[in-house]
């Protein structure tokens, strides 16, 4: 069962101890306009996430309210963390004021997300191959790498959940301190 953005929404807020209402500026910064109440919608499990099976948070109950976090949605609050944490960057002239959505697919929300959260955290390589070992995974640089790189390149590599998953594992052992 693969994790769906709601998953990862709710285990990225909980790693870097983001607040509701810091969710709503995050969303809107990424051009999402959403409301506090949207955003705990957001942040519910849905009937077949593999938490259920896992144990993990089992005492949250799927709202009938509850909103699905699509992929625009969720590479637009990416794209919000990074200018939360670092700043607007003005686009370059003849350069499009959005970036263009990297999220093609199912496949690819993984390494967006690494690729996103490598950029918001100003995390080298290194940082990130710790933060996955402390969450007990261990990768080299070069898969490191071709986790980042972009999809379609020769040596680029669908990122699985179980990296995504310790990762940001490793970040709330790592923020969460």
């Amino acid at each position: 069962m693969n994790m769906d953005n709601n998953d990862i929404l709710i285990r990225l807020r909980y790693a870097l101890d983001i607040k509701n209402t810091d969710m709503v500026e995050i969303f809107k910064l990424g051009g999402v306009d959403v409301t506090k109440k949207d955003v705990l919608k957001i942040l519910t499990k849905s009937k077949d996430s593999d938490d259920y099976e896992d144990g993990f948070d089992a005492d949250i109950e799927e709202d009938e309210d509850h909103i699905t976090c699509t992929h625009f949605m969720f590479e637009s609050f990416l794209n919000g963390l990074i200018t939360y944490k670092r700043g607007k960057l003005d686009p370059k002239p003849g350069q499009p004021e959005r970036p263009p959505l990297s999220i093609k697919n199912n496949g690819s929300v993984n390494n967006v997300l690494l690729k996103k959260l490598k950029i918001a955290l100003a995390l080298t390589s290194e940082d990130m191959i710790e933060i996955l070992e402390e969450a007990g995974v261990t990768i080299t640089k070069g898969e490191l790498s071709a986790l980042l790189r972009k999809e379609g390149h020769k040596n680029y590599k669908a990122c699985d959940d179980r990296y995504a998953r310790n990762f940001l594992k490793g970040l709330a052992l790592k923020y969460r301190v």
